[in-house]
């Protein structure tokens, strides 16, 4: 036939509604006319739209044809990671075993690390004491002690540097109260002898002999005014003055002697990173009266020489040519 099957049964049941052989070809012959011309029309319709039918072909054909490739390599990604899930699950304990190796070895080379880092300690630490930055070096031995006594105990190389540096940890606290004592007792009886020698000085030029010189250290920063609340935080607050000593920081750049009061503050706070305050006290409890001696002495050894001085100064401008 020359129309498609369903068109048929069409036919088909449309005449067989009629008893009459005459209206059923009646209705025959309509029905192929009606054909023809839906045939004729979707030709002329054909003719017409050739070229977007056929780019609408060629573009359907060319989704379809990416559509069957995406799924075909869709299902060749689902049997790869079907296979290395199975592979994975074979090698899961070589693959563990190869994890734990890498974190052996990482912890390896950060023990080695410092272990280089702390053979430079001693060479280090002894420059840091020369140039008298006693926070630093103390930051550095108590690091360095700690972790020789602590991931690096079972390094028997390091057996000798352990024993080395823990005999300097035990004595570093005797330099640290020898320099306190300096600048407590010495270094701020100095300038006030500086300052009495400088008067001194003065009232022989202008040839005052009733004046003696004075002692002024009321405007002269003493080391008990490093303790004081006024200067750090309101009064009756201990806690400021805590955080004022933990805020000192030692600057290598500049001479840690410059300023005696901010010295002093980072030797106690090197001594409290030691853990030997306790000692310290105890130490200027029984070097008091000592110290304080000798502040006599060298006060009375002071005035007696500038005293000396100026009689002879004195005589010397009574005598006649």
């Amino acid at each position: 036939s020359k129309y498609p099957y369903f068109c048929n049964l069409f036919v088909l049941r449309t005449l067989s509604t009629s008893d009459d052989v005459e209206d059923r070809e009646t209705e025959k012959g309509r029905l192929e006319e009606a054909y023809e011309k839906c045939d004729r029309d979707l030709d002329e319709l054909i003719v017409q739209h050739y070229t977007e039918l056929t780019t609408a072909i060629r573009t359907y054909q060319s989704i379809t044809e990416r559509i069957t490739n995406s799924r075909n390599k869709i299902k060749q990604v689902k049997e790869n990671l079907l296979s290395c899930k199975m592979l994975l699950h074979c090698k899961r304990d070589e693959l563990r075993k190869l994890w734990i190796e890498g974190i052996e070895h990482k912890h390896v080379l950060n023990l080695l690390d410092e272990i280089e880092n702390i053979k430079q300690v001693p060479q280090k630490l002894e420059q840091c004491m020369a140039s008298k930055h006693y926070l630093n070096a103390t930051d550095m031995l108590v690091s360095a002690v700690d972790s020789l006594e602590g991931p690096l105990l079972q390094v028997e190389g390091l057996s000798d540097l352990r024993l080395e540096l823990h005999s300097k940890k035990m004595n570093m606290h005797l330099v640290l109260i020898d320099e306190l004592h300096r600048h407590l007792y010495i270094k701020s009886t100095n300038r006030v002898g500086q300052r009495n020698k400088e008067k001194g000085r003065i009232s022989s030029l202008v040839k005052d002999a009733s004046s003696v010189p004075l002692m002024d250290v009321t405007n002269l920063s003493t080391p008990r005014k490093f303790l004081e609340t006024s200067q750090f935080s309101t009064p009756g607050s201990a806690s400021m003055r805590e955080t004022s000593l933990l805020e000192i920081k030692e600057d290598m750049e500049l001479d840690p002697e410059e300023n005696s009061t901010v010295f002093m503050g980072i030797l106690i706070k090197g001594l409290a990173k030691l853990k030997k305050i306790p000692e310290t006290v105890k130490a200027i409890q029984d070097r008091l009266e000592q110290e304080l001696k000798q502040i006599v002495k060298r006060s009375t050894t002071q005035v007696a020489d500038n005293g000396y001085q100026r009689g002879e100064n004195l005589s010397q401008e009574n005598q006649p040519r």
